[in-house]
């Protein structure tokens, strides 16, 4: 009870990027300037989609949805990451607080996984099965995938957060990250943690090896297609559909990989830091950019919208 109730007042606090107090400064711009890029990029996909009856399709939907996803998830680390870098790390968070990140990090992280996986599956039925694809993508299918997306981000996320906060913590209160990320929080533990990383490790292969399957099985199939449309045309549009997917999978499962399949001996926190930043940063400014690029018809609604203002 007496380490319960030691563990329960610990304060943690996040190290700085740098001693300097100029550089926090310069990082402090680059992070909130990624941040306001981010929220408006992400912004502009969901209200278009949202606005524009021409994009109420399934894509879309989903895409829209993405775009709140990445919204959330950012916002759920940016500001204490700014508050910390310009008091130099002394920006104290309880454990309570620590936790409370951690599991909105996780559960909108892994609805993003699970999201990516409901796209291509989407594209799979558009592009395989064209002629039923308005019958087998109904709304209330959609509405139920994009549930779903959340459930198992939060049945994924409640057990992790569980799991590394019933160790219990003590003396060093210092994280190496800008965030209360698993694998940081848990080299702080004053006990044995190899059930937890293992743990960690299995859980984090089954959720990132599932849906990149899937996802691959999908392209495999998708490309076979692609490559039977006789119309060059027909296939660059088709193409163009689906790199724009494909940009986003690889940008965010490889990041993802990186930090929690690397095996525990060879984790590097410096490293675990500057990946993180790609994907909590990095990706949601990236992704609207990519699909806008890439995709003709959002592009088009989007020039439009910009031509009224």
């Amino acid at each position: 009870m007496e380490g319960i109730n030691k563990t329960a007042k610990i304060l943690f606090f996040f190290r700085p990027f740098s001693p300097n107090p100029e550089v926090q400064m310069v990082i402090f711009v680059a992070f909130l300037m990624m941040y306001l890029t981010s929220l408006s990029g992400n912004a502009t996909v969901a209200v278009t989609v949202q606005v524009d009856h021409s994009l109420h399709t399934p894509m879309y939907f989903f895409l829209a949805n993405l775009a709140v996803l990445e919204i959330f998830y950012t916002s759920s680390i940016t500001p204490l990451a700014l508050a910390n870098l310009l008091s130099m790390g002394k920006t104290p968070v309880s454990i309570t607080g620590c936790g409370t990140q951690m599991f909105f990090f996780v559960f909108l992280g892994g609805a993003d996984c699970v999201l990516l996986a409901v796209m291509a599956y989407d594209r799979f039925i558009a592009i395989c099965y064209p002629l039923q694809y308005t019958l087998i993508m109904s709304w209330s299918l959609c509405v139920e995938l994009m549930v779903g997306s959340l459930v198992l981000g939060f049945l994924l996320s409640l057990p992790l957060t569980i799991l590394i906060f019933q160790l219990p913590f003590c003396g060093n209160n210092e994280i190496y990250h800008f965030y209360c990320d698993m694998p940081a929080v848990m080299h702080l533990a004053c006990a044995d943690t190899h059930v937890h990383e293992t743990a960690l490790y299995i859980i984090s292969f089954i959720v990132l090896s599932i849906p990149l399957s899937l996802i691959s099985i999908s392209y495999v199939f998708i490309m076979v297609a692609i490559l039977q449309i006789r119309s060059a045309e027909g296939r660059q549009r088709a193409f163009s559909t689906c790199s724009s997917h494909i940009l986003v999978v690889l940008l965010q499962y490889g990041c993802t990989s990186f930090i929690y399949l690397s095996p525990s001996a060879s984790y590097s926190p410096e490293m675990g830091r500057v990946v993180s930043v790609v994907y909590t940063f990095i990706t949601p400014i990236l992704n609207p950019l990519i699909y806008s690029m890439r995709n003709k018809e959002l592009k088009d609604v989007l020039r439009k919208a910009l031509r009224k203002f």
